[in-house]
Formats: structure tokens, sequence, C-alpha cells
């Protein structure tokens, strides 16, 4: 990674090594299996895009996106890198009003980079795939290999059909982003609209006080997305969180929607797969509450509900209207009511 002024704040090197520690290598497998894995996942990639088509009617662009298959140790180093664009302007806004220096700062960054290590070590260990929409040009797909092997062995799926399940889902978000091309920098937006609400000296008196609040909280069901919040910013967050619904909602329908037509094994893999997203243990459990992962659970839940309930109504093609800016986009309110988005966008 190359040096920046404004990454003087968090050591992603660190962060990096910190999280591929933590997240580990993943199961044991032979080389024969793994090229096997590689290859049947950018298969199941590249198919997945015309059944995708086919079933949304949303038209990506060909070539765009690259679709790589990493590794635990891969995946960390990219959301690393992702994470250095999202939080470019928090940091560099801190950065302006209250710059650290000398000993405070190497000690700070360090810091810091341990905390983003300790988070993408954890979900290094968790995540099956991601679209990163903010790679440049046009984002990309990861496939995280040695976690897909260890679902698919943990909840007896049969490999085959477990891997174009998941590579259906991801491909979704691929083809959201690159079949609608101002969905990444409305996301952008988004975040440039929080940075712009923090104000840097509550950040740096209060933030260790209000971690460990949020760390008493998640033991209790909160989150510390929830903590470290704002009013104005919970308002932002409430418009992300029905963006985020209704991609996460739109890929699980898909995912779904099209599986029983090339996966024989679909609700077998469903069934098991809703109850492994439930978590594994209670330090399982805390960590995803924690870490506002039962958030992002229901996210799945309440935007299928949402696609769903909108589809049967409209039909796919008038739902397709979500798509067309982002004042068509569902709020967190209206995830939980799709008529009130339909009397809203389709009159």
């Amino acid at each position: 990674m190359t040096s920046n002024p404004q990454d003087s704040m968090v050591d992603w090197d660190f962060a990096v090594s910190i999280g591929s520690k933590i997240a580990g290598d993943g199961p044991e497998t032979s080389r024969e299996e793994a090229a096997e894995v590689v290859a049947e996942l950018r298969a199941g990639a590249d198919r997945s895009t015309g059944l995708v088509r086919e079933f949304t009617g949303l038209v990506a662009r060909d070539h765009t996106a690259p679709v790589l298959v990493v590794d635990r140790a891969g995946w960390v180093r990219a959301n690393a890198d992702g994470f250095r664009v999202v939080v470019a302007p928090l940091i560099e806004k801190l950065a302006s009003k209250k710059p650290p220096t000398g000993l405070a700062l190497k000690v700070g960054s360090r810091i810091t980079g341990a905390e983003v290590g300790g988070l993408l070590g954890f979900m290094g260990s968790k995540v099956l795939g991601q679209f990163d929409p903010f790679y440049e040009p046009d984002g990309r797909l990861l496939l995280v290999a040695p976690n897909i092997v260890h679902v698919e062995r943990e909840i007896g799926a049969d490999p085959t059909d477990f891997r174009l399940w998941v590579c259906l889902h991801e491909e979704t978000h691929r083809v959201q982003f690159t079949a609608v091309p101002w969905m990444r920098g409305h996301l952008f937006s988004e975040i440039e609209a929080i940075a712009s609400t923090v104000e840097p000296a509550g950040v740096l008196e209060d933030g260790f006080q209000r971690l460990v609040e949020g760390i008493k909280d998640g033991a209790r069901g909160g989150s510390l997305v929830d903590v470290m919040s704002t009013p104005e910013q919970r308002e932002i967050m409430d418009r992300v969180t029905g963006v985020m619904s209704l991609l996460e909602g739109h890929a699980d329908v898909v995912m779904d929607g099209v599986g029983p037509t090339v996966i024989p094994s679909v609700d077998k893999i469903r069934r098991a797969f809703n109850q492994r997203r439930k978590g594994i243990g209670t330090l399982d459990r805390v960590l995803r509450r924690l870490l506002g992962l039962d958030a992002k659970m229901a996210q799945y839940r309440d935007g299928a509900a949402f696609v769903r309930t909108v589809v049967d109504k409209v039909g796919m093609d008038e739902f397709n209207a979500v798509w067309a800016g982002p004042e068509n986009l569902p709020s967190k309110a209206e995830i939980a009511d799709p008529q009130a988005w339909v009397a809203r966008v389709l009159g």
C-alpha cells in the first residue's frame, strides 16, 4: 500500500498482518482439490451472469468487475484496501482538524490497525463472497474458496450445488452495481455524508468511553454501530440500511428463484444455511451482535420479503423501477412496508 498523509491514523499493513493471522488458513485441502474448487467457482460465476440476467431483466456490461477467487488472507488484504477508500473522508477530516504527531501518531496508528485487523480477521473466516463496489474502475467480485469449502462440509451440502448457489448470490451483486452504475457513487456519497457529521473533538475525547458502552451493549443485544452513531448519523444509516436490505434481499430472491432450475438440492441448502446464519456458539453470537452482524442477517430476511412482496404484486419489470435512480430506492421504513413503496414510486 502506498503512503498517504490521511492514512497515517491507521497502520493498514499491520491491520492486514493481524487480520490474516486471526483468519487462519481454513480447512485442509489437497492441491488437486483446491484447483478444482477455484475452477468450479470461476465457472459458476461465469454461468451465473446469464441466469441472473434472465431472472431479473438487469443487463450488466460484459467484461467488467473481475471475479477473483481468493484465500482468507487475500480477502483480508482486499477489504483493507476497501476500508481505506471507505474511511478516507472521515480520516481526512479527523487529520485536518486535530492531526496526531510523533509517538502519539505511531502508537495510535498501530492500535487502530490492530482494531481493524481484528474485525477483518473475524470476518475473513466467515465471508463466502463479496462484491467490492469501491475497487476502481467498476468494482470486483471476491469468492473466498476456503470458507465456501468449510461451510459446504459443515452443512453436508453437495459441493457443486453449493458453489453455484453462492455464485448466484454474489453475481447478483455484481450485476446490481454494473447494470446500475449510479449505485456506487450514491453509496459513497452517503459515506461522505456520515463523515461530514463527525465532530473530531468528540471522537477523540469520548471515543473510548463510547467503545466500552458499545461492548456492554453488545452483550445485551446491541451493536457498536448503534452506540457510536449520533441521531443525524442514524438518519443516514437508516437510508443506507434501506439500500443494503434491498441489495441483499434481491440477491437472496434471485439465488432461490433461479436455484430450483439449476441446483437440485437448493431447498436442503437453504434450510441448512438459514440455521447456520444464526451463529454457532455463545462467543460467535456475541461477536455478531457486537459487530452489527445480526442486523446484517435482518437485511437479508427483510429485504427478501420486500422484494418478493413487490414482485408478487406488480411483477419483475415494474419492480425494476427501483433501479431507476436514488429517489426510487426504498427507505428503511418502506422495506418493512412494501405497499408504501409501491404507492410512492409506482403510484
